[in-house]
């Protein structure tokens, strides 16, 4: 017998190892291969190994794990690929803290062999808990294959593309400007650059014009200090202010230095003074410009961002900002500084390391990205790849289209060394290991030479692009790439379509000859319940292990699940797991009055054979639920699959059915009884195989205790078949005479509720005008109308008389009369009425009023004005059921 209340926390991690200890999350089982199964793939997007689940991950495995537990009970032969990333620059600094806590020496001290085996003894002892974690949400991922951007299989792998790239003139080396990190010394991507909008000033600085005494251009600037790197100038070529000046030259203040004048679209006459001063070593834009124009790229700064040799004596060795103070003093002391203004700006921070990002001009290893972009963006416009929703593709265009040369080295020590050598005269050898570049060093210098490894290790990015054919075993032709490539869904975030889809698509289609996956399913961010983005110093994140520990993992992935609308952002709030959690306990208790009335799941019963009309009614009602769940699935529309089951379970099984066949189940022939049971069974078998993905721990759990173990059956419901229907099972006589009750019972509990009756009165049903059919589905169902209800009784005519102080429902032909007089005083219920309708009608012109504010509608954002429209179709729904009301009342 179930206990009375479901305890997930003894439930979830008993079952959970049951799966894993049985195999169910392995790929490849020999049962699939002999009936012929299809492959179905999906590759983990692989968390840090310094990770800790949040909202973001739980929803995105969480979708995995519905896609993956899904075709696997359709039959396929799944693979899902879990693994975790090194993560380079977030080890690196959890390891280097670790050093300093326990007093130890730094990590230069403690020199880089040493260094980096300190990293892998953490990572075997403490890196990998968001693994654990993922566990606890209950993914069924294949983990006899994980895997680890580091692993000796994946570093081969990688070896191979760096080498074969460079030696296709697509790795080369160059000295551009990078994201640095002052901090950690280390070039970092785009993506681990965080813009925070800061209060700055805007100085404006006189330049001296050559060769015009007394005459100066003024050109305001955020950071005066870089301005000793400054080697032009440039206006807009239709700003009539300097038309004059263009072709001439300025003079660099406080150096001394000759700035050519040019004329380019660069320049913004609206912005600052119209004119620009040029820092190509120092700013992304700049250095743009400085290429067209052939401007110097003259460096001011060494990697601590201290000013070194490039720079005036007096300012040589000061930290960037102590350069800057002293810059606007002696600016000030020459009168050479116009004013200052403050000014609102954004400024770059590291995601790690939380210091200021400096441009910084070095020479990196790159990959041509423009090349490789070319096939990636062809392989999206044939289609070979869809984004689902569609409207990433233009996302992912914009960024091919417009892509820079991809920075791909890092001065790191954890990570993937270049495999790259040096010569005594800085020649590069690029190869697989020492032994090949030791071969070709000695082939070019006549003789054997010592080399010297490049010190910088790859971004992590670059080994993350593999990801979908490395995990699978390239560079060697295993049976399980010739299988799973290519995999089918990539299940991910927007953000990085950019750093890490866009990249899996180069190398797959480069090195694979074949796009990675077929599909590109964008999911939704997570969001607080005002629309607000989580962050700690907002103080409004919100933990899934807290939420799981409070009300279950199901809970928490349906409720993920339900929210999951294709382009629209999640506005997650603990009432909505907690009201997913009672949906749990719904259909707990449900299966509980089903085992308490002993309806037992019957191998042999054929649905289509019952002859009561209420169970032909529930089988077409399984039978259509089940196919809106299947198509919704296989369009990854999972709020409507999760939205469809929830109101077939909740409403349709529990609140209806259920109800429906309480006489049946004591009062009825022994046929009727056992038919009603073996039908209720029937439906309740099917709710748990179709939730399962959704709700996997409560449906095994049920399945086991329900199915499993009365009927013999040791099949899991993990692997069990999902249901497959040709609509066999509808019945039209049976869903019109259901409907009409379910309709009738709705309409007559509305006017309860509407017109404030009294919970104990039972108030008499009068036929006013019916036709044959309404009057048999009366008859036929008159008690269960009753009951359900809560009526006197149902009767027939009563004349012009039954009008007065009667509630009137229309149903199809039929007009029903509900008597009020003797039950409400209608004058009372109609004050109560206008003061509802006064204040809703007050809630709905506040928010249209707001929203009528074009100031409010420019400025506020896109989540508050979603949330404000949404408000109103409330507030609209609420006046207009109130209004409805009256007038019945009225009537």
């Amino acid at each position: 017998m179930l206990e009375k209340t479901y305890n997930f926390s003894e439930v979830e991690p008993r079952l959970y190892e049951v799966w894993e200890t049985s195999g169910a999350f392995r790929c490849g089982v020999p049962e699939k291969f002999q009936s012929g199964a299809e492959p179905y793939c999906i590759v983990i997007p692989p968390p840090n190994v310094t990770g800790a689940l949040h909202m973001g991950h739980a929803l995105n495995n969480t979708l995995q794990d519905i896609l993956v537990r899904f075709e696997r009970m359709r039959g396929r032969d799944v693979l899902w690929q879990p693994g975790m990333d090194h993560a380079g620059i977030a080890t690196q600094m959890v390891v280097e803290r670790q050093l300093a806590a326990e007093g130890n020496v730094s990590r230069r001290e403690l020199g880089r062999e040493a260094f980096v085996d300190r990293i892998w003894r953490w990572k075997e002892e403490s890196g990998g808990l968001i693994v654990r974690q993922l566990r606890r949400l209950g993914v069924s991922c294949d983990w006899s294959r994980e895997r680890f951007t580091l692993d000796e299989g994946l570093s081969k792998a990688v070896a191979k593309v760096f080498v074969q790239l460079y030696r296709e003139g697509l790795i080369y080396k160059d000295k551009r400007l990078v994201n640095w990190d002052v901090e950690l010394g280390t070039a970092i991507s785009d993506l681990e650059v965080v813009s925070r909008e800061t209060d700055g000033h805007l100085w404006y600085v006189r330049y001296p014009l050559e060769g015009r005494e007394g005459e100066f251009i003024t050109i305001a600037t955020t950071r005066p200090e870089t301005m000793l790197g400054d080697t032009g100038i440039v206006v807009h070529p239709d700003d009539e202010r300097y038309q004059g000046l263009i072709g001439g030259y300025a003079v660099l203040p406080l150096a001394g230095r000759r700035l050519p004048i040019i004329d380019d679209t660069h320049a913004d006459p609206e912005q600052g003074s119209g004119a620009v001063k040029i820092t190509p070593a120092h700013d992304f834009n700049d250095f743009e410009v400085g290429q067209r124009h052939n401007f110097e790229c003259l460096s001011i700064f060494d990697e601590k961002a201290c000013v070194n040799e490039n720079a005036p004596e007096a300012y040589q060795g000061m930290d960037r900002y102590e350069v800057r103070k002293k810059i606007v003093q002696d600016l000030e002391a020459a009168g050479l500084l116009d004013r200052i203004e403050p000014h609102r700006h954004m400024v770059p921070y590291g995601d790690r390391s939380n210091s200021v990002i400096e441009p910084y001009l070095t020479e990196q290893w790159y990959v041509n990205a423009g090349r490789l972009a070319v096939p990636a963006m062809e392989a999206v416009k044939q289609g070979d790849t869809i984004f689902v929703p569609r409207t990433w593709e233009k996302t992912y265009f914009d960024w091919l289209e417009n892509i820079q040369p991809w920075c791909i080295s890092r001065q790191l020590w954890w990570g993937h060394q270049i495999p790259a050598w040096y010569g005594p005269d800085m020649h590069i050898f690029v190869a697989h290991d020492e032994v090949e570049a030791t071969e070709h060093a000695t082939e070019h210098y006549g003789k054997a030479v010592t080399l010297t490894r490049d010190e910088d290790v790859l971004d992590t990015w670059f080994s993350s692009a593999l990801w979908p054919f490395s995990t699978l075993g390239w560079p060697d032709e295993t049976p399980e790439l010739r299988r799973y490539y290519k995999t089918d869904v990539l299940v991910t975030a927007f953000d990085i379509i950019f750093f890490w889809v866009s990249r899996m698509m180069m190398m797959g289609l480069h090195f694979m000859k074949e796009v990675p996956f077929h599909t590109v399913y964008i999911h939704s961010l997570v969001r607080d319940e005002n629309g607000q983005k989580m962050s700690k110093s907002r103080g409004n994140t919100m933990d899934p292990l807290e939420f799981m520990d409070k009300y279950g993992a199901d809970a928490l992935r349906f409720t993920l699940t339900a929210m999951a609308a294709q382009g629209r952002e999640i506005k997650l709030s603990e009432a909505r797991v907690a009201g997913y959690r009672n949906f749990c306990t719904k259909l707990w208790n449900a299966a509980r009055f089903c085992e308490m009335n002993e309806c037992v799941v019957e191998h042999d019963f054929d649905p289509a054979d019952s002859t009561l009309q209420v169970n032909r009614w529930i089988a077409g009602e399984t039978e259509r639920t089940v196919q809106t769940v299947t198509q919704s699935l296989e369009a990854y529309r999972f709020n409507e699959a999760a939205a469809t089951l929830y109101y077939f379970i909740w409403h349709v099984f529990c609140d209806w059915y259920l109800e429906f066949i309480k006489p049946l189940l004591n009062e009825s022939s022994q046929q009727e009884r056992d038919e009603t049971r073996a039908m209720a069974a029937w439906v309740l078998e099917k709710i748990l195989v179709v939730l399962h993905p959704m709700m996997p721990f409560i449906t095994e759990e049920l399945y086991q205790r329900l199915v499993a173990e009365v009927t013999g059956n040791k099949e899991m419901l993990i692997n069990a078949p999902w249901p497959q229907f040709n609509k066999t099972l509808q019945d039209e006589a049976a869903d019109a005479g259901m409907s009409f009750v379910i309709e009738l019972v709705a309409q007559v509990r509305s006017v309860r509720s509407e017109m404030n009756v009294p919970a104990g009165a039972r108030l008499n049903l009068i036929i006013k005008e019916a036709g044959a059919d309404i009057k048999n589905r009366i008859e036929r169902h008159k008690g269960i109308i009753e009951r359900l209800a809560h009526l006197g009784g149902i009767h027939i005519g009563g004349g012009a008389q039954a009008l007065s102080g009667s509630a009137q429902i229309v149903l199809g032909d039929a007009l029903f009369l509900l008597p009020l007089g003797e039950t409400i005083d209608v004058e009372v219920e109609l004050k109560r009425l206008d003061k509802k309708i006064q204040k809703a009608q007050g809630d709905l012109e506040r928010i249209e009023k707001r929203l009528g504010n074009e100031k409010f509608v420019e400025q506020a954002p896109a989540s508050v004005i979603e949330d404000n429209k949404e408000k109103k179709e409330a507030a609209a729904l609420v006046l207009a059921k109130l209004l409805g009301a009256r007038q019945r009342m009225s009537e």
